[in-house]
Order: structure tokens, then C-alpha cells, then sequence
């Protein structure tokens, strides 16, 4: 690969650093950036709100909520699914209506067409039957109004009976001529979790209780300090760097170390002394420590309009 001087302009090789400065001052293309331990929320933070909880609350998968975020959280989805349920209790019943008078016009039809077929066809005797005549005639040489309605009623113009005023957008999926309107579909009453995605119900949420570090500095409020709690058992300062577990029974939050090396040998709660199940261990989701090992995913990108050739 040459060389490039500071302004060299006439080089056969486009650089990184010159590729990424172009795509910047041009506005296109898509940005990618990594994450730091900046960019994400601490262990103790909420999910929805990203700040401190005052009343921490865990699913079943591990993930924090501030007790207030999250039961506002399920009102308001509770609220969207009863505007969807009224919603769709009125598109059934116009459907409904809809259905019933489509049965109705097909049963007028049939009644018309049984009262027509019973109507006897007989022709006077005084009055000559010129109908034979009439046909033949007609069939020889066709008006020109018969025609032309004949001609506009078989046409498949888009510009005809009636549609001259009408935009002729059929490239539109709903300009087509077989397109209907979409059926009515009951909402969803299942309340999903905001991180996980899975079902969450308000009786899963378990209260957690975090152990405050005793460092003796009472000057400065808790939300200032960068180390606030500890691990009861092992006075262990907790952060995103230490992988942390919650006990369902009590709802204290320790280490993983500690499960691995104490509570796991007998699974005895270590402050209370009760049996624990495997399904009472529950291990805390971090926020992020800028590290690949610790997150799945670190890469943020922006999508910016493409320059197409």
C-alpha cells in the first residue's frame, strides 16, 4: 500500500480514515459507533426510566424496574387493549351488519328472479308478433348506444364507468380491484415484558432489597456515590463489574460468587437459614461495562439515507 502525504489527492487507494470523513460530511450511508460503559445504565437503574430505583422490583429473567415505572407501564398497556378490544367489538359488529344484509340482498334476488321465472309470457292476439323480426334486424345492424354501453360495461380501462375522476393509483395495493378491507383481529391481552419481550404478570415481580455500603461518608447523597451497596453476606461493593444474584425468598441482592462458593453447597438462605430451590436464585441483569465478554451487544448503529448510483 503507497503512502499518502497530509494533502496527497492523487493516490490509487482510498483510505479508512478518508472513507469515514467523506460518508460524515456527505450525510449518507449508515453509522456505527461502539458502546461504552458511558452509554448504558448502571446495575441498579430501571430498565424503563434509567435512573436509580427507590423501589426496586426483578422479573423472573432478572431485569430491575422501579416498582412505579413498571405498574405504569402495565396500566397504560391494560388501557391500550381495552381501546383495541372496543375497537374491534365495533368492526365485528359492522362486519356482522354487513354480512346480514349481503344475505338479505341475495334472498331479495332470489325471490325476484322465482317471481319472474313464474310470471306467464303470452302475446295478444291482435297485436302482431314482431319480436322475431326485431331480433334479426338487430342482430344485422347494432345501434351505436347499444354498443357503446356494451363496449364500456366489457372494458378493463381504469378511465371508464364512472372512474374518470378518480386518481388511477393502481400501482396502490388499495386501488386494486379485488382489495377489501381487512378483517377485524382481536387484540392481544398478553402484557410483555419492555426488555425480555416475554409474558409479564404484576404477581412475578419480586420485591429486591439492596444492603447500603457502611462507608461512613454522610456528607454526600446516595445517587452521588459510584459505590452504593454491598453484598450482605460478603460486604462486597456491587457494580456492573461484579456479577450479582437476587434471592427470591427475601429479595437480597448478592454476589455470584457468593451462590457459587456458599449458598449452592447446601442451598440454605445464609441469612435466614431457609431451604432455597433452584428457581429462588436469580441472577441480576447488568447494565454494561463496555466489555464484549460482559454484553451481547455493543455496536449502535444509525440508518442514513443511501446514495444510489
Amino acid at each position: 500500500m503507497t503512502r499518502h502525504a497530509r494533502n496527497c489527492t492523487a493516490g490509487a487507494v482510498y483510505t479508512y480514515n478518508e472513507k469515514k470523513r467523506d460518508a460524515a460530511e456527505s450525510g449518507y450511508g449508515t453509522n456505527a459507533k461502539r458502546l461504552g460503559k458511558d452509554s448504558v445504565k448502571s446495575f441498579d437503574c430501571c430498565s424503563l426510566t434509567l435512573q436509580p430505583c427507590r423501589n426496586p422490583v426483578v422479573t423472573k429473567d432478572g431485569y430491575l424496574f422501579d416498582k412505579e415505572a413498571i405498574l405504569q407501564y402495565i396500566i397504560t398497556k391494560k388501557n391500550e387493549y381495552s381501546r383495541k378490544l372496543k375497537e374491534y367489538e365495533r368492526l365485528r359488529r359492522i362486519e356482522e351488519n354487513e354480512v346480514t344484509q349481503e344475505a338479505n340482498q341475495k334472498q331479495l334476488a332470489r325471490m325476484e328472479k322465482f317471481v319472474n321465472a313464474e310470471r306467464p309470457t303470452t302475446t295478444p292476439a291482435h297485436k302482431p308478433n314482431t319480436t322475431l323480426f326485431k331480433s334479426t334486424k338487430l342482430d344485422d345492424k347494432p345501434s351505436t348506444s347499444s354498443a357503446a354501453s356494451a363496449s364500456s360495461t366489457s372494458s378493463i380501462s381504469n378511465m371508464t364507468n364512472g372512474h374518470e375522476t378518480k386518481l388511477p393509483s393502481f400501482w396502490l395495493p388499495s386501488e386494486c380491484p379485488n382489495a377489501g378491507v381487512a378483517k377485524a383481529q382481536p387484540p392481544d391481552p398478553t402484557i410483555y415484558c419492555p426488555v425480555s419481550q416475554k409474558p409479564l404478570k404484576v404477581k412475578d415481580l419480586i420485591d429486591v432489597k439492596f444492603t447500603l455500603l457502611k462507608d461512613g461518608d454522610n456528607k454526600r447523597s446516595l445517587i452521588a456515590k459510584e459505590a452504593r451497596y454491598m453484598c450482605p453476606i460478603t460486604h462486597d461493593v456491587l457494580s456492573n463489574a461484579v456479577p450479582c444474584a437476587v434471592l427470591r425468598p427475601t429479595g437480597d441482592v448478592v454476589t455470584m460468587e457468593c451462590v457459587e462458593k456458599l449458598i449452592r453447597k447446601d442451598m440454605i438462605h445464609p441469612l435466614t437459614d431457609r431451604k432455597l430451590k433452584e428457581k429462588d436464585i436469580i441472577p441480576l441483569q447488568r447494565g454494561g461495562t463496555g466489555y464484549s465478554f460482559t454484553n451481547d451487544n455493543l455496536q449502535a448503529k444509525e440508518q442514513r439515507p443511501m446514495l444510489q448510483v
